[in-house]
This record gives C-alpha cells, sequence and structure tokens, in this order.
C-alpha cells in the first residue's frame, strides 16, 4: 500500500470592516451581512471590507444600511457603488 505524502497549506485569513479611520476585525461574512467581533454604534454609511488570503489583499465599497448597533454583532451589507 503506498502512502501519500502531501503536506497541506493552511492560509492566513483575515477580514476587516474599515469605517473612517475605525477597523473592525471580522469573524464571519455572508452575502448580505458581517458578524463582527466586537459590535460599537455608528450610523448608516459607507465602509470597507478589506479580505486578506496569505500576502494578497482585496478591499470593496459596501454601503452599511442600518449602521452597526453595539447590540448586535450581525451587520447588515448592501452593495457599494
Amino acid at each position: 500500500m503506498k502512502m501519500s505524502s502531501h503536506s497541506g497549506h493552511s492560509a492566513d485569513v483575515r477580514m476587516k470592516l474599515v469605517l473612517n479611520a475605525t477597523s473592525i476585525p471580522v469573524a464571519q461574512m455572508g452575502p448580505d451581512f458581517l458578524l463582527v467581533d466586537t459590535a460599537t454604534d455608528h450610523p448608516p454609511g459607507e465602509a470597507s471590507i478589506v479580505l486578506q488570503v496569505d500576502q494578497s489583499e482585496r478591499r470593496w465599497k459596501v454601503n452599511l444600511p442600518h449602521g452597526i448597533s453595539a447590540r448586535s454583532k450581525r451587520v447588515t451589507l448592501a452593495a457599494g457603488e
């Protein structure tokens, strides 16, 4: 029986929501929502999501139609321009 010597790779994945000069770590991302690590109050408006996988980074704009509430870690998203 031949054994495979496949060595795996665990990617270093980091996500954050950037509002003005504030950066909030993201725990989970869905198609129209985020779960943030720490919720804080923030009014509706535009923000950016930064997704970093190993050394590659992608950024895109989103709208926060309901803002962020300190009472919930779930943040509703709408596509940005």
